[in-house]
């Protein structure tokens, strides 16, 4: 990932309702939410406020959506949040793999191994 894009999502989610919403998103897995559910998850957020957060989320490439029938569905872009989890630690231990063994085993979950594939 180039550091422009890594930015662009860092940025993102440098805000508390975006984080709360991917963070939701991310327990929510590849099948996602509709928009309805998510606003009521977060329980504060406006229609109006959270079309923002959800249209910035998108731009930067952190989640999608489809519409199924008459709602729309977010999902997190499960390979987008991998490759800023590799931007920060793409250079990490310089020989010395104790030092990254805290964040692979904070990682390392059963989550489907497919989840990480670009589609």
């Amino acid at each position: 990932m180039e550091e422009q894009r890594a930015l662009a999502g860092f940025a993102a989610l440098s805000q508390e309702t975006r984080l709360r919403i991917v963070r939701l998103l991310v327990k929510a897995g590849p099948e996602g939410m509709a928009a309805g559910a998510i606003g009521e998850a977060l329980g504060d957020a406006t229609t109006s406020r959270l079309s923002f957060h959800l249209t910035h989320l998108e731009h930067a490439g952190l989640i999608r959506s489809r519409r199924e029938g008459r709602f729309i569905i977010y999902s997190v872009v499960f390979p987008t949040l991998a490759g800023l989890i590799e931007f920060l630690m793409r250079d990490c231990c310089d020989g010395h793999p104790e030092i990254c063994a805290p964040v692979a085993a904070a990682l390392d979950c059963a989550c489907d191994p497919t989840l990480t594939r670009e589609t």
